[in-house]
């Protein structure tokens, strides 16, 4: 994947990956029995992002005077494709792709130099993991309809109330988190506020496993919490545009993950079907299963070429709020594709609870869900094409 993209120092990052992923993480994989659907141990994974830290690797995406390699975004994609594509258990947590440096990377810009140096550079350090915290239970899709609120008292605010479904939630230090910081404005000023998870009030709870058997989401509860003023990041009543300033790279930067899993199942199926015999030769030679793989060939290159030209404009600043929503809707829905014409192939063995192909379907049906439904970005194309006819 992304063989087009000659850059010496992506090549070498790339080859740093697997040499790490190979030599490092699948043995400690194998010594501590951690399976993909066990749930990760905070120690390990701190070890983890302080060794990638080690290697240069945590922090590659990000601008070289922050300590990264100063990847574009393109090469990003080949990285995150790379590590789905990998089998890893561990293989989020070498970019940090959970709480680490891609998710603190656009906003350090919004950050006070007091913010840098206590919450965001130990993140890029690998030192402290973060989450993004702005789902609640009746308001997912509805971003500005949040309840959880954060009440000025003097120097301090007290925030009161929970989040439901944050994604790096289990092993985070601190959240990022949407709070409505005046109600009496329409809509809500909301508010992007740094909460330490250790604080008195707050409670974090992993009640719930999603279907890829995963344990990295989970609910925050905050009871009366209080946090400086001063954590408040980029002004009061910035949170929703903050929030939204980071949506359109983030649903562009899923989407390589989404190949990733789906080239694997693709390639097992490959595999599988060269070397499953039935009457009297391999089920490659029959034109159902070629035609399966012919499908999965082509769908796998439309994704990776729409995921590359998405990635070059990103990179040449241009406005990416429909082509974002159209590269994530086409490729969670193609890959998911991809994966179900892989069990189909395995057969039996497809659908065998644990097996690599069963799993990347389930997680690869997730994708369709996460960072917006298929449906709300039909809906933000669709807003986009329509303007200069509603004019």
């Amino acid at each position: 994947m992304f063989e087009y993209l000659t850059n010496p120092l992506l090549t070498e990052t790339r080859a740093a990956v697997r040499r790490f992923i190979d030599e490092e993480l699948r043995p400690l994989e194998r010594e501590l029995g951690l399976g993909s659907e066990d749930p990760w141990p905070v120690e390990t994974l701190r070890n983890v992002w302080r060794r990638s830290s080690e290697l240069g690797l945590y922090a590659a995406c990000l601008p070289v005077a922050l300590g990264g390699k100063g990847l574009n975004i393109a090469e990003q994609c080949a990285l995150k494709a790379d590590l789905a594509a990998s089998g890893c258990v561990l293989a989020p947590h070498v970019l940090g792709d959970l709480g680490g440096p891609p998710r603190v990377g656009n906003m350090l810009q919004y950050a006070t130099p007091e913010q840098l140096d206590r919450y965001f550079l130990p993140v890029i350090r690998g030192e402290k993991s973060t989450c993004f915290a702005l789902t609640e239970t009746h308001s997912g899709s509805d971003a500005q309809s949040i309840a959880t609120t954060a009440v000025a008292d003097g120097d301090t605010l007290v925030i009161n109330g929970s989040k439901h479904y944050i994604s790096g939630a289990p092993f985070a230090s601190f959240a990022i988190v949407m709070c409505v910081t005046d109600a009496t404005v329409s809509p809500p000023a909301i508010s992007a506020v740094l909460v330490d998870l250790d604080l008195p009030g707050v409670t974090v709870t992993q009640a719930y496993v999603p279907m890829s058997g995963q344990h990295i989401d989970a609910d925050i509860a905050f009871d009366n919490v209080r946090v400086p003023r001063a954590n408040i990041l980029g002004g009061e009543g910035n949170g929703f545009r903050l929030g939204m300033s980071r949506i359109n790279v983030n649903r562009l930067l899923h989407c390589p993950s989404m190949l990733g899993l789906a080239t694997s199942a693709y390639r097992s199926s490959l595999e599988y079907a060269g070397k499953r015999r039935q009457f009297g030769g391999p089920i490659a030679r029959f034109q159902a299963i070629q035609h399966m793989l012919a499908d999965m060939a082509a769908a796998l290159w439309a994704c990776e070429s729409m995921i590359a030209q998405t990635a070059a404009l990103a990179d040449a600043g241009a406005d990416l709020r429909m082509k974002a929503a159209a590269c994530k809707l086409f490729v969670s829905e193609r890959c998911f594709e991809v994966a179900d014409k892989a069990v189909q192939i395995h057969g039996n063995v497809g659908v065998t609870r644990g097996h690599p192909v069963e799993q990347a379907f389930r997680k690869l049906r997730m994708f369709r869900v996460f960072t917006g439904t298929s449906e709300i970005q039909r809906n933000t194309i669709a807003k986009a094409i329509l303007e200069p006819a509603t004019k």
